[in-house]
């Protein structure tokens, strides 16, 4: 049994209102994180997963710091 994906999201401004633009959840950030390609980037990484990509930083154990995240 699955229980869930235990990690913190720090979320800029900046990546909520993406989000709420394009209709993207937490659940879908954690998904690119968790499941999706990753690029190293010079501050941090870009995930993607599907048609999702969230750039963000790791800042802690299991605590990310979501930058911005977008569609293609």
């Amino acid at each position: 049994m699955i229980i869930g994906i235990c990690m913190d999201l720090v979320i800029t401004k900046h990546a909520k209102e993406r989000m709420a633009e394009k209709a993207i959840s937490k659940e879908m950030i954690k998904d690119a994180i968790t499941k999706g390609a990753k690029v190293k980037q010079t501050d941090g990484y870009l995930a993607s997963h599907g048609y999702i990509k969230v750039a963000y930083k790791l800042v802690g154990k299991d605590c990310y710091k979501i930058k911005t995240v977008f569609v293609e």
